[in-house]
């Protein structure tokens, strides 16, 4: 039986794209399995884990303000 698979598609800026696919290429691997890998690592934290909170508050933090910076655009 074939494996499940959902896509995730994202608008990335220029500079940002190119970080992943050379990260990516650079480590020898997919930005596919740098986003699987994240994700069962975040998934496979036990609740209370603050081995890197600091980490993860960081990017939620960075992530609003992208987030906020593209709602302005969009209004403008």
């Amino acid at each position: 039986m074939a494996e499940s698979r959902k896509a995730i598609h994202a608008y990335l800026s220029p500079d940002a794209h190119d970080a992943w696919h050379d990260f990516a290429a650079e480590q020898g691997v997919s930005v596919s399995a740098l986003l699987e890998a994240i994700a069962e690592d975040w998934a496979t934290r036990p609740d209370g884990d603050d081995t890197a909170p600091s980490d993860r508050e960081q990017l939620a933090r960075v992530a609003r303000q992208v987030d906020a910076a593209r709602r302005r655009r969009r209004r403008s």
